[in-house]
């Protein structure tokens, strides 16, 4: 009895590490490296801090993203240390890559979302990626806020 307990532990154990192995295949696939240089100005996603500091709007026109913040060094193989401001005392300074998103360089399109009673101005932004351009939309009344000189080949 203690020897099929024995082999069948060693069968659980095996077709674990089957599952693992896909598992961690299937993840590499998604995966794709970023890295930034000392000097570099990156923006920092917001949804992990929600709760600590208030960005503004609530819900779901809260900004995605805020900065730009100056990499002061790399801490580790996946880990920044960034300038933040004053008002972000209350939050560390070492950001995982995961968090961090490249400057943006130009503002592509614009766009009116229409809501029932409102309307938004949107604008689709270029951000400057090592794997390329990358494209996201955002609220033109926030970014103007935090990247002015993006807007001046822009008519309001």
């Amino acid at each position: 009895m203690v020897q099929g307990t024995i082999e069948k532990v060693i069968q659980i154990k095996q077709r674990m590490q089957v599952a693992r192995d896909q598992q961690k295949s299937y993840a590499g696939l998604k995966r794709k490296p970023m890295e930034f240089q000392v000097g570099d100005r990156v923006i920092l996603k917001v949804s992990p801090w929600k709760r600590v500091v208030c960005f503004g709007k609530r819900g779901k026109l809260n900004p995605r993203y805020v900065g730009p913040f100056k990499v002061l060094e790399k801490v580790g193989s996946v880990a920044y240390k960034l300038e933040i401001p004053q008002e972000l005392s209350r939050v560390h300074n070492t950001f995982h890559v995961s968090n961090l998103k490249n400057y943006p360089i130009e503002i592509m399109d614009r766009e009116v979302k229409r809501l029932k009673q409102s309307r938004i101005l949107i604008v689709k932004v270029r951000w400057n990626s090592k794997r390329g351009p990358e494209f996201t939309w955002e609220r033109k009344d926030s970014f103007k806020k935090k990247y002015p000189h993006l807007f001046t080949n822009w008519a309001s």
